[in-house]
């Protein structure tokens, strides 16, 4: 099956609010499942970057000039998590390549935007993990163990390759053939980029010359 590519980290909200234009274009230009989604993991903060912290200035005024905004615009309901510091995004993709072999990562991706976004819940902890991952079905047990013993670490490090290969800085990233975008894509331009897939009429995306800037709604190292 041909699919997309999109590139995101749990802890952006900017890929939360990307979540439902993504999946309808992908349903209204390939209605007939001609196009998957491949969610591939992107780390803004990996160890030992620090994350940022709520109380100081920069996240609520970034949220209430952007973030707030568009998620008003969208019709999604998110809040800035008052968890601080921010927890890293890594045990949950850790997490992620067992949701995947299980066949629900779709489901689990959608459990921890909402545990840390909407509940406000430390996406960094084992056990909050661990009751995500039992509410998409994933049993507890092996799951805790796989977190608690780095099983899951090559996996999720080899996963992080494709980042670089396709030369992401910045989330939430989709790639369509060679239709690119880094931010809250346009609904118009990516169910069109879909269709051409669909079709058979599109090439993969040359980055022989490098990715194209972050448009507004993106997450970078530097942000969100």
């Amino acid at each position: 099956m041909t699919a997309i590519v999109v590139y995101e980290d749990y802890v952006c909200p900017y890929c939360l609010l990307a979540h439902d234009i993504i999946e309808s274009a992908v349903r209204d230009a390939a209605p007939g499942g001609e196009v998957g989604i491949q969610w591939r993991p992107y780390e803004l903060r990996p160890a030992p970057v620090p994350t940022l912290r709520v109380e100081d200035d920069y996240l609520p005024r970034v949220w209430r000039r952007s973030v707030y905004p568009l998620a008003e615009r969208l019709g999604v309901r998110i809040v800035l998590p008052g968890i601080s510091p921010q927890p890293r995004s890594t045990l949950a993709f850790e997490g992620a390549v067992l949701a995947q072999r299980q066949g629900v990562l779709r489901e689990y991706n959608d459990r921890v935007f909402r545990a840390f976004f909407q509940e406000e819940r430390d996406i960094g902890d084992i056990d909050v993990l661990t009751d995500v991952a039992g509410a998409v079905g994933i049993e507890s047990e092996p799951f805790r163990h796989a977190l608690d013993t780095l099983l899951l670490e090559p996996d999720h490090r080899d996963r992080l390759r494709d980042a670089e290969r396709d030369r992401v800085t910045a989330v939430p990233t989709v790639i369509a053939g060679s239709y690119r975008t880094s931010g809250v894509p346009d609904p118009a331009a990516l169910r069109n980029a879909v269709a051409r897939l669909a079709g058979g009429t599109d090439e993969p995306p040359d980055l022989t010359g490098g990715a194209p800037g972050p448009r507004p709604g993106t997450s970078t190292a530097s942000e969100i």
